[in-house]
């Protein structure tokens, strides 16, 4: 059997899915009232990363495992990792960032992911990695000034980020949870093309049929608007990240999603078209 953590999240949720539409699945989640994937095919194990029996206990039987963590400078990897080798897990697909492989990076959230890959490869599990870009769906942030105001506030008019869907993200992870020669891979995943934020405004425009302001702002005024949910680090963490970006540092197209899914990955169009009704 196959373990999804994060399932509760954008890509984890996704990766559940696709996983129950062929066979059982086992999800684990620290709360299972936020878990939007179910049916007869999806089993729930409830248990955060640190309560170490229940982590055991929802590894037992499991063959491979897709492995998210969220929270920057926690050890929650390493307790994954330490629960995953006592329980006999085979395999561990790992979500990390592709900043996690580019030299220049140097930022809280990337050291923290590059410290979970070297876990993850000291652990002598099998292991492959998911490096993607920006999330598609990170411009859901937008919908509620969208609605309210028809405006976008963001960073970066004129910086350019290969965004990547997050259905292929899961598709990828699926195909390397469910077929061999993936083990020991590094997949740096991104979208089609390399978009500003003002050109996915754009496009988030023309698919509602509506048009729409952008409004750029400083760093200032986004390190502001980030101080009201995170901490000071993780600030500081997405500052480093979005002056790499100014820097034109995020723009590569890799064809990863091609040569691992036979087609070519979704468009920022094609997102937003999926997405319609959450910016209505």
């Amino acid at each position: 059997m196959i373990l999804v953590t994060g399932a509760t999240g954008v890509t984890g949720g996704e990766v559940a899915r696709l996983l129950a539409a062929a066979g059982p699945v086992r999800v684990l989640v620290r709360d299972r009232a936020r878990l939007t994937v179910t049916g007869p095919r999806v089993e729930v194990a409830e248990a955060a990363y640190a309560d170490r029996d229940g982590l055991l206990r929802a590894l037992k039987g499991i063959r491979a495992a897709f492995l998210v963590t969220t929270d920057p400078g926690s050890p929650d990897d390493d307790r994954f990792m330490a629960a995953a080798v006592r329980a006999g897990v085979r395999h561990v697909v790992k979500l990390s960032s592709y900043a996690a492989g580019e030299e220049d990076a140097d930022d809280l959230i990337t050291e923290w992911q590059r410290a979970a890959e070297r876990t993850i490869r000291g652990s002598g599990v099998d292991w492959t990695f998911l490096r993607p870009r920006s999330f598609m769906s990170n411009t859901l942030a937008w919908a509620p000034s969208i609605r309210a105001e028809g405006v976008v506030r963001s960073l970066h008019a004129a910086a350019a980020n290969a965004c990547v869907d997050p259905r292929d993200i899961a598709e990828v992870a699926v195909r390397a949870l469910t077929t061999p020669g993936h083990a020991g891979r590094v997949y740096a995943l991104t979208g089609p093309e390399a978009l500003t934020a003002a050109d996915q405004t754009a496009r988030l425009a023309d698919v509602l049929g509506r048009p729409l302001a952008f409004e750029e702002l400083t760093f200032a005024q986004a390190a502001a608007q980030w101080a009201a949910r995170y901490p000071a680090p993780v600030v500081d963490a997405l500052l480093r990240s979005a002056r790499r970006q100014s820097l034109g540092h995020k723009a590569t197209v890799t064809r990863t999603v091609t040569d691992l899914t036979g087609r070519p990955p979704r468009s920022f169009r094609d997102w937003a078209a999926s997405h319609r009704a959450a910016f209505l």
